[in-house]
């Protein structure tokens, strides 16, 4: 996973993700392994949170040629930090060009699954200096509403602990089946897909209590789902083969598996690469470097 000589570095770089509920960094420099890191957002993003960022994970401006930022308030920073470029990424090309080279492809709908999700058309036709990306869709319905849904049913918001509790649950214990809706399969969809989110609960009556686990599980399955439909449909209308997701929502184990079964009802080709939350801290790094996203090592 060593740079490329060829890459044209010539010391680190740093590529700054603002989010709003993470500040996501990737650290690049020649020979050496990709670094990752990730703090909590501090609400807003100025010269004195920039350097306070740094400070906390013991680095300083000076120590890159230049640091690469994306996100957030981030168009209202100046271009220098200690002398140190600071270069703004447009967020969609950091989306696009993250996703598009953590899966090693050159065109996809990369779908970015934060507190938010976005979806983005990106395209290298000619190499990575052609990169085209663009806004297709998205939606309000993301990582922050598997926190917010689980504070207000579950009493947690933290999202390992959700996880922890829809990996040992039964989305069907919550939600309504085909077989239970419809009596059977209808088109590619099994019988035990389901047919509403969270019917069951409205059936049973108000005396009726669910498993924690199982309403995590329906949690995960109904935020999951929205957004691979979408993104599948997205894909579709862009004529675009794959789907890559990345961002930190795609890091819980329990996504990534309904991810997979909807790519499966589907026949769609969803990705989800090695740490996905980096991915769009990893485009903005490599703005700029003529690194081609299916053919180099560095990894």
């Amino acid at each position: 996973m060593a740079a490329q000589k060829s890459s044209g570095l010539r010391r680190a770089r740093l590529g700054v993700d603002v989010g709003l509920t993470n500040t996501d960094l990737v650290l690049l420099a020649p020979e050496a392994e990709p670094r990752h890191f990730t703090l909590p957002s501090l609400g807003r993003m100025g010269m004195d949170e920039l350097a306070h960022i740094l400070d906390q994970l013991d680095l300083r401006a000076g120590q890159f040629e230049s640091i690469h930022i994306t996100g957030g308030q981030t168009k209202t920073l100046p271009d220098a930090l200690a002398g140190t470029p600071l270069i703004k990424v447009g967020e969609m090309e950091a989306i696009g060009r993250g996703g598009l080279y953590l899966a090693q492809h050159e065109a996809a709908l990369v779908v970015s699954a934060g507190s938010g999700t976005a979806m983005v058309s990106a395209r290298m036709p000619n190499g990575p200096a052609s990169l085209v990306a663009q806004h297709v869709t998205g939606t309000a319905v993301g990582g922050g509403t598997l926190q917010g849904l689980a504070g207000l049913l579950l009493g947690t918001t933290d999202a390992l602990a959700i996880n922890a509790l829809a990996e040992q649950g039964n989305a069907n214990g919550v939600d309504l089946t085909l077989l239970e809706a419809t009596g059977g399969a209808i088109g590619h969809l099994p019988a035990d897909a389901n047919a509403v989110n969270f019917g069951k609960v409205a059936r049973m009556g108000p005396d009726w209590h669910a498993r924690r686990e199982d309403i995590a599980s329906g949690l995960v399955r109904l935020v999951s789902q929205v957004i691979a439909v979408i993104a599948i449909n997205a894909a579709k209308a862009e004529q675009l083969p794959h789907i890559v997701v990345i961002g930190h929502l795609a890091d819980l184990t329990s996504v990534r598996k309904v991810l997979a079964a909807v790519a499966g009802y589907y026949d769609a080709k969803i990705v989800v690469p090695v740490n996905p939350g980096y991915g769009t801290a990893m485009g903005a790094v490599l703005s700029g470097l003529d690194i081609d996203p299916a053919r180099s090592s560095l990894r």
